[in-house]
């Protein structure tokens, strides 16, 4: 079976678009969810920052976005995994840092004292993966999450992942 998200001959960004902006779009602008939708959230008032956001606030090379980040975030802001995954992928891709940078970088945002990561507790397990392999990437927090929400073996085709418990390779 062959996953598709649009019709013989589209091109991705067309097929994305498509998934993404149905033609039909709703007059009301983000309606406010229910409290019971969003009751898990520890601290309902907490802000949450983006990945270009979290980059400044690591990279540090535009004085004046840093200055708006560190403003923005003096309240408490939350990081999401996703947001996290991003950050570091910029930090490789886009900045050329060493493994040993990325682990740095995250240590400094698990222990930043206006941030909070969503489950650091998750973050740090992954973190210490990361320190130990760090060809794994963000494997580490892939396999972290699913182990905290109980959804172990994490299926895999990578055979230096496939080595961490918890895993099972295909």
């Amino acid at each position: 079976m062959r996953l598709s998200f649009g019709e013989p001959g589209d091109t991705p960004r067309r097929m994305c678009t498509k998934r993404y902006f149905p033609t039909a779009v709703p007059s009301k602008k983000h309606p406010q969810p229910s409290r019971k939708a969003s009751e898990s959230t520890s601290d309902r008032s907490m802000r949450a920052v983006d990945t270009n956001l979290l980059a400044r606030l690591l990279v540090r090379d535009d004085a004046d976005q840093v200055n708006a980040a560190e403003t923005f975030v003096s309240k408490g802001a939350w990081v999401s995994h996703l947001v996290l995954a991003e950050t570091l992928w910029v930090l490789d891709a886009i900045y050329d840092r060493s493994p040993a940078q990325l682990a740095k970088a995250i240590d400094r945002l698990l222990n930043h004292k206006d941030l909070t990561l969503q489950d650091g507790d998750v973050v740090a397990l992954a973190l210490a993966h990361f320190r130990s392999r760090p060809s794994l990437g963000s494997d580490c927090l892939i396999l972290e999450i699913a182990r905290k929400a109980g959804h172990l073996p994490l299926g895999t085709f990578d055979r230096n992942l496939a080595k961490r418990d918890g895993t099972h390779r295909v």
